[in-house]
Formats: structure tokens, C-alpha cells, sequence
């Protein structure tokens, strides 16, 4: 099958996720397009195991899940933070470092504690988008945005690991920016633009 196939302007897709916050921030970026964005939650579509071993392939689990749940297309994505000193942890793990409540002042602890005083400090967030067809056709696309850890976190907005993540270039953590400048720089945002282009009808 040629993986050339696209979504048209206007279309109704499934977002394969449970977080509110999720589903306001791409209802918002994908505004532009037409396309609705219906979540998960309200068609109470079950959350699949995520077993793989990669942002790829978690999120293709998670888009295939709901697409065939659904008969609509189903967009997922499957982002982390990856922590240089510790080998790229925690990675597809990022939400588990948080304990069972998925506390994130618990994960940023634990990634300072580990990382200790080792010297280098640079880290990198990591979004895979993928669309999925019910008849099982996927496409993703994969976007990253590297920077550094700081020591305390800083900042009121954002949310997940941003407030111990400064982007290169700034010398403020992604908490501290209005969450329209975040967009911009962020992984997410970069992955977006890259399906934007890649997924949907011109």
C-alpha cells in the first residue's frame, strides 16, 4: 500500500487519549484544519496496554486501538522527556517515573536524584504522532526538541517534566512560557507541523 494517504480538511478523528489536557491542546492546534477532535474518553474506548519498546511503536498501539474501536481515524501520540546522564531514561517510561497517581513532583525528583552529580545536564523531549485507519493503515511522525535539566523546577504553566526543562536558545523552562510560545518550540509542535504537512489534504 502506498503511504501516500491523507486526512481531508474537515474530518472527524478520534484523539487515543484520556488527558483533557490532551485533547484541548490538539483540538487547538489542529483548529486550523477543520478537523474535529472527539477524545477517547467520551466513546469510552478502553487504553490499551503500551508494551512496545518505542515511542513508535507505543503509539501505533494506541491509534490502531482506537481506530478499530471507533471504524474513524484515530490520532495518538506517545512523548517523553530523555535524560542524557541517564542513558535516555525515563523515556516511554516518563508518566511511570510518577508512581501509580502519576505525580509529576515525584518523577522530576527522581530524575535529579539519579542524574546526582553528573555534569552533563542536557535532556530532550520526544513526541511520535501516529494516524491510524481502522482498516489498520498507519503513518507517524516524530518530533524533538533538545535542551537542558535545571535544579529547582521553575514555573507555573505547562505541565509533565516542563518546569526542569530550559530549550536551547532560552533561559527559561517551558513552565515559564505562555503555553502559545511552548507550542512553537516543543516537541509536540514540531511533530504537529510535521503531520500538518505530512497527514493532512493540502
Amino acid at each position: 500500500m502506498a503511504n501516500t494517504r491523507t486526512l481531508e480538511k474537515g474530518a472527524k478523528i478520534v484523539l487515543a487519549s484520556h488527558n483533557a489536557g490532551k485533547l484541548r491542546e490538539f483540538s487547538m492546534l489542529l483548529a486550523q484544519t477543520g478537523i474535529t477532535v472527539v477524545s477517547a474518553a467520551s466513546l469510552n474506548l478502553p487504553e490499551p496496554e503500551e508494551t512496545a519498546d518505542s515511542f513508535e511503536g507505543n503509539a501505533a498501539i494506541k491509534a490502531l486501538a482506537a481506530a478499530q474501536a471507533s471504524g474513524l481515524p484515530a490520532l495518538a501520540d506517545d512523548s517523553g522527556f530523555c535524560v542524557a546522564a541517564l542513558d535516555g531514561q525515563p523515556g516511554i517510561y516518563s508518566a511511570r517515573w510518577g508512581g501509580p497517581q502519576k505525580d509529576m513532583h515525584i518523577a522530576m525528583n527522581r530524575v535529579h536524584t539519579e542524574t546526582g552529580n553528573n555534569p552533563d545536564r542536557s535532556a530532550s523531549f520526544v513526541a511520535v504522532l501516529c494516524l491510524a485507519w481502522p482498516d489498520g493503515e498507519t503513518r507517524s511522525v516524530r518530533g524533538e526538541c533538545h535542551g537542558h535539566t535545571i535544579w529547582p523546577p521553575r514555573g507555573e504553566h505547562g505541565h509533565g517534566y516542563d518546569p526542569m526543562f530550559v530549550p536551547e536558545g532560552d533561559t527559561r523552562s517551558f513552565a515559564e512560557m505562555p503555553e502559545s510560545e511552548k507550542n512553537t518550540l516543543s516537541h509536540r509542535g514540531k511533530a504537529l507541523s510535521l503531520f500538518l504537512k505530512e497527514c493532512v489534504a493540502g
